[in-house]
C-alpha cells in the first residue's frame, strides 16, 4: 500500500481554490491512500457561527465531497479529507473518505480544540474503521490525538492505517504519534497544514507543518518541513499492522487487563 500527504496552507474561504489546488496536486501522484488537513478547504480560523455555517458543506452530496469522489474514482485511489460538514443545520468538524468505487463514509471529529467549540457541535459518529481492498483504513481528526483512547479504539477495531487529518498549531504531536503507533502497532499519516492565520482581530494562529508518515513500529518514514508545501508517499506493508505480537510471549491487545482499566 502506497500512503501519502499533502501538506499546503489553505486560502481562508476560498473553496474552489482549496479543492482545485488539491484535485490538481493529488492527480499528480500514484498512491492508495493521500490524506488532506482539517478543513482543508476552507481554512480554520472562522470569527462567527454564520461564517462556518456559509462555508460548511453537505455530506456527500457538496461541492467538495463530490469534486474529491469523482477524482478517487478517476484515480482508482482513496481520499482521507478534513471538511466543514452541515447536517440539517448542525455543523461538524468531519472528514471523508472516498475511494476509486466513490464515497466511502464520514467521521465527525470527537474531541473539539479551543475556539472550535464555538463553531461546532460536538462528533457523534464514534471512531469508525472502513475496509478497503487496500487496507483497514480509520480516521481521526487533529487534537483527537491527544486523548490515548481515540488510536486505541481504532487499533482495537482493526484499522491497519490512522489517516489524520490536521491544522496543528501545538509542537507536540509530530513526536506523541510514535507513542500512539508504537503501542498500537499501526501506521499513521498525519497531514497537518502551513502558514498562519489571523482574523477578526484574533490571536493569531500559526501551524506547525511537519506532516508525517508513522510506522507500526513508531518509526518516522518521512516528516515534512515546517513551512514547505509538500505532497509525499511512503509504501506499507499493512498485513504487519495485524501482528500485534512483540515477542513470542507479549502481544500487545491480548496482554490488556482490562478489569483494571477505568
Amino acid at each position: 500500500m502506497k500512503i501519502g500527504f499533502y501538506q499546503f496552507a489553505p486560502k481562508f474561504g476560498e473553496i474552489k481554490h482549496n479543492v482545485q489546488k488539491a484535485v490538481d496536486t493529488i492527480a499528480s501522484v500514484d498512491a492508495d491512500l493521500i490524506v488532506l488537513p482539517e478543513l482543508f478547504n476552507t481554512g480554520y480560523q472562522f470569527i462567527s457561527k454564520e461564517e462556518v455555517s456559509e462555508l460548511s458543506e453537505t455530506i456527500p452530496s457538496g461541492y467538495t465531497a463530490k469534486t474529491l469522489e469523482k477524482l478517487a474514482m478517476d484515480k482508482g485511489i482513496h481520499i482521507v479529507a478534513g471538511i466543514a460538514e452541515n447536517s440539517d443545520g448542525t455543523i461538524y468538524n468531519s472528514a471523508i473518505l472516498t475511494g476509486p468505487d466513490g464515497f466511502i463514509g464520514v467521521y465527525r471529529k470527537t474531541h473539539l480544540f479551543y475556539e472550535e467549540k464555538l463553531w461546532f457541535s460536538q462528533g457523534d459518529t464514534g471512531f469508525k474503521v472502513w475496509q478497503t481492498p487496500v487496507g483497514n483504513i480509520g480516521i481521526m481528526i487533529c487534537f483527537d490525538w491527544f486523548f490515548p483512547e481515540s488510536a486505541r479504539t481504532l487499533a482495537l477495531r482493526g484499522a491497519d492505517v490512522i489517516a489524520h487529518p490536521s491544522n496543528l498549531v501545538l509542537p507536540y504531536c509530530p513526536d506523541a504519534m510514535v507513542t500512539r503507533c508504537l503501542e498500537n502497532r499501526v501506521f499513521a499519516i498525519t497531514a497537518n497544514r502551513t502558514g498562519f492565520e489571523q482574523r477578526g482581530n484574533k490571536e493569531r494562529l500559526t501551524f506547525i507543518g511537519k506532516s508525517q508518515i508513522t510506522s507500526h513500529k513508531g518509526e518516522i518514514l518521512h516528516k515534512a518541513e515546517i513551512d514547505t508545501e509538500e505532497i509525499f508517499t511512503a509504501e506499507i506493508d499493512t498485513d504487519k499492522a495485524k501482528d500485534k505480537s512483540l515477542n513470542r510471549f507479549n502481544n500487545i491487545f491480548n496482554d490488556r487487563r482490562k478489569e483494571f482499566y477505568e
